[in-house]
């Protein structure tokens, strides 16, 4: 049993950090999958006869303003998040124009057991991202235990994702149920994963998943590096990649990950052959080409058919499976096939038993679009948190709790 699960709510007001920075375009929500992940913690603390005050960012405002000024802080509120919340949890959830002020302080006084207050954008304040500790110190004195349940922002030290912990003794702060399932699951990938472990990644630059890459050498079997990245490695090994992207000074960096990789006696699986176009674009023509012979004027924006089934082969013999980034520009039709086919190599190979750990804005993105996330055993709600894990670093808004 966790600390979470060994506490009783009752009577007491549960300060519960969730990330809510979810998509929303004309005030309608088209991706709650990171409000559903936090659920499960508010419910619990509702049915013990606790109450909840819920404290999330939305964006990042103070910089957006800056640099579009007809942008207003009432473009980043938290309100359109209140009607979601009150039908999810059943009882209507009230609303505090401010985190901080002296009305926020007397709501979240005044809160009764069995009510939810969702507070307004902690970005709105600067000392929020700067890890202020007076702003931390407000935010604690609203509630009596402090419960973390969002993972996406572990990895930033914000006032009150990190700072704030100081502020509540041992007993009283604690994971909620998301973030303790987010460390359980990266665990077990991180250090007790089953060999063969697989690693996929995509993704557009080598330098965004270097990190990951190197870290992943020490554990993995077998790296699978798809998306605009790989053209990376192709011309470094002195291919012809046309248009593709390509970061031409990280071909030396590239080289080194492959002797690397050669030396631990983790193979490294490049993509044989690619979807190719004419341009970056939905109607663009294509055609398809080896990886390596990519024609002048023409650019790799998937994989094709002999790298689809030399990975899902690879895949498929494996029990470990991590999935951070895309094969291909799958948000087009044309170019979705590679990442779709991955998807659905992931998802059989869990059928069989293997352990799949699927992270990252855009693969998370793909396995929901292609109706496969109950397909894997789990899906990370923290794009650059989990990226950071599994580049081996320590995640202040974990720390914070487990010291």
């Amino acid at each position: 049993m966790s600390a979470f699960d060994n506490q009783n709510f009752a009577g007491l007001k549960a300060l519960i950090r969730v990330d809510f920075n979810v998509p929303i375009k004309n005030g309608v929500i088209t991706d709650d999958t990171r409000i559903r992940a936090a659920l499960p913690t508010i419910k619990k603390v509702l049915k013990d006869g606790g109450s909840v005050i819920l404290m999330s960012h939305w964006g990042r405002p103070l910089k957006d303003i800056e640099k579009k000024p007809n942008l207003t802080l009432a473009d980043f509120t938290l309100r359109p998040l209140v009607a979601y919340l009150s039908t999810a949890l059943g009882t209507e959830v009230g609303f505090a124009d401010d985190c901080i002020s002296n009305d926020t302080v007397k709501q979240a006084h005044d809160l009764k057991p069995g009510g939810v207050l969702l507070l307004e954008n902690l970005r709105y304040y600067k000392q929020e991202e700067k890890g202020d500790v007076a702003f931390a110190e407000k935010l604690a004195k609203l509630g009596d235990i402090y419960v973390n349940d969002a993972f996406g922002t572990a990895h930033r030290a914000h006032a009150s994702t990190a700072v704030i912990a100081q502020f509540f003794p041992a007993g009283k702060k604690m994971f909620g149920y998301c973030m303790q399932s987010e460390v359980k699951a990266a665990e077990q990938v991180m250090h007790n994963a089953q060999k063969p472990f697989c690693a996929i990644i995509g993704g557009a630059k080598v330098s965004d998943k270097i990190l990951i890459i190197e870290n992943l050498l020490d554990r993995a079997t077998d790296i699978i590096i798809g998306g605009g990245m790989a053209y990376t490695f192709f011309k470094a090994m002195g291919g012809q990649i046309g248009n593709s992207l390509c970061e031409d000074d990280r071909c030396e960096m590239a080289l080194a990950l492959l002797e690397k990789a050669k030396d631990k006696g983790v193979c490294i699986h490049l993509p044989a052959d690619s979807i190719i176009a004419d341009k970056f674009a939905a109607d663009a023509e294509t055609s398809s080409a080896l990886s390596n012979e990519v024609p002048a004027g023409w650019m790799g924006l998937d994989i094709s058919g002999m790298a689809v089934s030399h990975f899902s082969q690879v895949i498929a013999a494996s029990k470990t499976i991590l999935w951070n980034g895309p094969m291909g520009v799958f948000e087009m039709e044309k170019f979705q096939h590679g990442t779709k086919a991955i998807a659905e190599a992931v998802a059989a190979a869990t059928a069989k038993g293997a352990f799949s750990l699927v992270g990252g804005g855009d693969s998370v993105a793909a396995v929901n679009k292609f109706h496969l996330a109950d397909k894997v055993s789990y899906v990370s709600t923290g794009g650059g948190a989990m990226l950071e894990y599994f580049e081996g670093k320590v995640l202040p808004g974990i720390q914070a709790i487990t010291g």
